[in-house]
């Protein structure tokens, strides 16, 4: 499924809102299917200036699906994130291996 949806959507530019309305927008680098749960990996292309932002940084968001639907939600659980970035490390270690 994430292999799927990344052909459909790579190099594309998603728009999202935070609860404060602050507009961001990220390309989509790559999307992973980890706990039987979908992940995008997100490179931010343009952040509102009162906003911190880290220029090698990446984003990781949770992929909802409801029916043709997706919609991308912030991961609020801290081991959550903690066990998604340590799987994509390891996804980037054996990469470099090859």
């Amino acid at each position: 499924m994430a292999e799927e949806m990344n052909e459909e959507l790579e190099n594309e530019i998603i728009e999202t809102v935070d609860e404060n309305g602050n507009k961001f927008k990220f390309e989509l680098y790559s999307m992973v299917n980890f706990e039987d749960k979908i992940y995008a990996v997100l490179e931010p292309v343009e952040v509102p200036e009162d906003i911190e932002n880290d220029e090698d940084e990446i984003v990781i968001m949770r992929v909802n699906q409801q029916g043709e639907e997706y919609s991308l939600e912030f991961i609020e659980s801290d081991e959550e994130f903690d066990r998604v970035r340590e799987y994509l490390e390891q996804l980037e270690d054996e990469a470099a291996e090859e």
